[in-house]
């Protein structure tokens, strides 16, 4: 049986199963108002867990939160499971896909055949959805793909059981009972205070904006600390976290920057127009932190000087999130 499920491309995995889950269920929300109902946007600086061999970042809240958050602004039940055993979580995934509910899968990318070979690697946080089998096939609704495609039974069982860093241990998800008719304007000004309590009100100095400031206090004794080869790895982790992980582009700015220009329509306050435009700049800024690191990493540049240069801006960029998440607390107040 294969479910009548629309499927839509989107910049990033778990807002774009999240958006395709909500649309099926009979409530058509945008990617980026997805991403901000749910209050996605984050920092987080993680130098005790190592992923790849360096050091975690984040730009974005802990999988699943995002769309747990939003279901929970906009009053929508999401059904959560994980298993120690395979057999099981394959018998409940056909239960439920037999009702004829799609149903959102955690995974690990590298093992996923229709994957680039340069974009596998350990990372057991893709989201994508599973809408039908047949036999030994199960039809797969990858958002981050441009079409719809297939996994055997064993691939999925392999990719749904990846081991490693946040291991999925075959977590699946799904949509149970009516999707009403809510207040998305108010789901919109909620996602806007979480957000700016997360970056700005956290008093652990590893998360929001002092999380960037310390990491820029961090980065300036790399080399010292680590050596060139690990410092110079800390620093394309952070370039993939922000552009490859942290789809969208900007480590999520500017898809964060799309939210605030829809919030603008659905609240009808132009002033979130205007800091939409200062959240796409604050994604340039990170874009330029990506292009400086890309050239140290690469050895175009080096030295502690370099390492200096990379900091102030991040230095700078604090300063640039913490005055638009104070702006925008103000607006939403």
């Amino acid at each position: 049986m294969r479910i009548a499920f629309e499927h839509r491309q989107a910049a990033h995995c778990e807002n774009g199963a999240a958006a395709n889950l909500l649309r099926f269920h009979g409530l058509d929300l945008s990617e980026p108002l997805v991403f901000g109902v749910g209050a996605g946007l984050f920092f987080a600086y993680l130098p005790f867990i190592t992923v790849a061999g360096a050091p975690a970042f984040s730009f974005r809240t802990l999988p699943g939160h995002i769309f747990s958050r939003a279901a929970r602004q906009l009053g929508v039940r999401i059904v959560r499971r994980k298993f120690r055993e395979q057999e099981a979580a394959m018998a409940e995934l056909d239960r439920i896909l037999d009702r004829g509910i799609p149903v959102g899968c955690v995974v690990g990318v590298f093992h996923l055949p229709y994957f680039p070979p340069a974009y596998r690697f350990h990372f057991n946080a893709h989201n994508l959805v599973v809408t039908g089998r047949e036999g030994n096939r199960y039809f797969v609704s990858d958002p981050i793909m441009e079409a719809p495609t297939e996994l055997s039974r064993e691939e999925l069982v392999r990719v749904r059981f990846a081991r490693g860093v946040f291991a999925p241990r075959g977590h699946m998800y799904h949509i149970e009972g009516p999707v009403g008719a809510p207040d998305v304007g108010r789901a919109v000004r909620r996602g806007i205070r979480e957000t700016c309590g997360a970056m700005l009100r956290i008093p652990v100095p590893l998360f929001g904006v002092r999380g960037i400031r310390f990491l820029a206090w961090r980065m300036r004794r790399w080399r010292e600390r680590l050596g060139d080869a690990r410092a110079a790895l800390a620093l394309g982790q952070i370039v993939r976290m922000q552009e490859e992980i942290g789809t969208g582009g900007g480590g999520f700015r500017f898809i964060y920057a799309a939210f605030l220009q829809e919030a603008a329509v659905v609240l009808g306050r132009p002033e979130l127009e205007q800091a939409s435009q200062g959240m796409t700049a604050i994604g340039d800024r990170w874009r330029g932190f990506a292009l400086l690191a890309s050239r140290i990493f690469k050895e175009r540049r080096g030295g502690d000087a370099a390492y200096g240069e990379a900091a102030d801006l991040l230095l700078e960029i604090a300063d640039l999130e913490q005055r638009a998440f104070r702006e925008l607390q103000t607006l939403v107040r």
